[in-house]
C-alpha cells in the first residue's frame, strides 16, 4: 500500500480573526500551531505569511523567519512548504522573486498565476529549471480539469522540466459557497490516470468547506496525499466547528481508520511535493 501524507494548511491568505479567533497569522502563532498539529499527527505544512496588518504577503524575512520557528518547534522531519499564490495582489516576477531568494525546501505555484499568458512563459521556464536544479520539490496548484491539460502542454513542450510531477487539486474552490463535494475528484482523477497515473505523479488534495474531511477521505481511499486545515475549512466530520488546526488533523486521522496506508517518510513527503529523484 502507498505511503500518505497529512499536510496541515493553517491560515491561507484571505480569511483573519473575525472569521477565527485561533487562526494563526503571526511568526511565532505559525510555528506554534505547526508543533500541535504535528503532534494531532500532521506531517508537514503549508504556509502564508501575513504583514503586520495581517493581509496576505510573499515577503522573504516574513517566510524565512516562519519557516526557522516552525523548524525549530518541529524538529528535522516536519517539511515546510512555502507558497507563491498571487490572491490577485502579486505579479509573476514577485512570485519568482520570492522562492529564489527563500530557497525553500518545497513550495506550492499556481500555473496558471506564474504564467497568466504566453508572454511569462521563459521567466517561468527559468524558475522551474533553476527550482529543478536545486531539488526544490515543486507543486503545481491545479484547480480545474482543463488546467491539468495546460500544465501537461507546458511538460511536454520543457516549460517544466522532469518526468515525474506533484499535482493538488482545491475542490470546492469555484463551487456554490465554496463547499465541496468529494464527486469533484473524479474528472481530476481520471486526468492522472490517463497520463501516467502514480509513475508519473503524485496527486494531492485540499477541499473547502462541510466536506472537507469527506473529501480528503476519498483521496486518501484512491491513492492520493491529505492537505488539511483552517485554509480552507473550519468544519469537523461531524458538522461542528474546530477550534484549532489541530483539532482539524485529529478529525482526520479518526476519519482515516478504516484506511491502511503507512505515513510518509520526509523523503517520501519531499518526493510526493515534487523533489526530483
Amino acid at each position: 500500500m502507498a505511503d500518505l501524507t497529512i499536510m496541515v494548511a493553517p491560515n491561507g491568505a484571505r480569511k483573519g480573526h473575525a472569521e477565527h479567533p485561533n487562526l494563526p497569522l503571526t511568526t511565532e502563532a505559525i510555528a506554534a500551531d505547526a508543533l500541535a498539529c504535528k503532534s494531532a499527527g500532521a506531517q508537514a505544512i503549508h504556509m502564508h505569511v501575513r504583514d503586520a496588518d495581517g493581509r496576505h504577503t510573499l515577503d522573504v524575512a516574513r517566510y524565512l523567519a516562519a519557516t526557522e520557528a516552525v523548524r525549530q518547534l518541529t524538529g528535522p522531519e516536519f517539511v515546510v512548504q512555502i507558497t507563491t499564490e498571487a490572491v490577485g495582489i502579486f505579479s509573476p516576477d514577485e512570485q519568482i522573486a520570492v522562492v529564489r531568494a527563500v530557497r525553500p525546501e518545497a513550495v506550492s505555484i499556481a500555473t496558471k498565476e506564474l504564467i497568466p499568458d504566453a508572454s511569462a512563459e521563459s521567466a517561468a521556464a527559468d524558475l522551474y529549471r533553476w527550482a529543478h536544479e536545486q531539488r526544490i520539490a515543486v507543486q503545481h496548484i491545479v484547480y480545474a480539469a482543463n488546467e491539468f491539460d495546460h500544465l501537461l502542454d507546458l511538460v511536454k513542450r520543457g516549460v517544466i522540466p522532469g518526468h515525474r510531477h506533484s499535482v493538488i487539486f482545491p475542490l470546492g474552490r469555484y463551487a456554490v459557497a465554496q463547499e465541496s463535494d468529494p464527486a469533484e475528484l473524479a474528472p481530476f482523477v481520471a486526468k492522472v490516470r490517463d497520463n501516467g497515473g502514480a509513475e508519473r505523479f503524485d496527486w494531492w488534495v485540499c477541499a473547502f468547506g462541510a466536506f472537507e474531511t469527506a473529501s480528503l477521505v476519498a483521496a486518501a481511499a484512491m491513492g492520493g496525499h491529505c492537505r488539511i486545515g483552517f485554509e480552507n475549512s473550519f468544519i469537523n466530520a461531524d458538522g461542528s466547528r474546530a477550534g484549532s488546526n489541530a483539532e482539524r488533523v485529529r478529525d482526520l486521522q479518526a476519519a482515516l481508520c478504516g484506511i491502511h496506508r503507512p505515513r510518509s517518510s520526509r523523503a517520501q513527503i519531499l518526493r510526493a511535493l515534487g523533489r526530483p529523484d
